[in-house]
């Protein structure tokens, strides 16, 4: 399957008390097979989420997706694919809630 290929960049500002953390940030490649800036200019016109919210969201599902269908086989994404599935239907609109 043909994918776009991305690199994800976490950086560790703060702890939970608001303290600066020396800790590398974690990189790492994630390749999809949808675009997924395309997707988040889609996302970030949704009127019910902040900008912010539509792209964690967006990112997180589709990070979690796309690990998903690559490995369809392992026990727990077979366990949450019908999951999954529902809750890509309520984001495409073609299921309500």
């Amino acid at each position: 399957m043909k994918q776009h290929q991305y690199r994800v960049t976490l950086e560790y500002l703060a702890d939970a008390d608001g303290h600066a953390v020396e800790q590398a940030p974690l990189v790492f490649d994630a390749p999809n097979h949808d675009n997924i800036f395309s997707i988040l200019e889609m996302m970030g016109r949704r009127e019910d989420m902040t900008p912010e919210m539509a792209q964690r969201f967006t990112l997180g599902l589709k990070l979690m997706s796309e690990v998903m269908l690559e490995n369809k086989n392992h026990p727990l994404f077979a366990q949450l694919r019908p999951h999954l599935l529902e809750i890509m239907q309520i984001v495409k609109g073609k299921k309500t809630a």
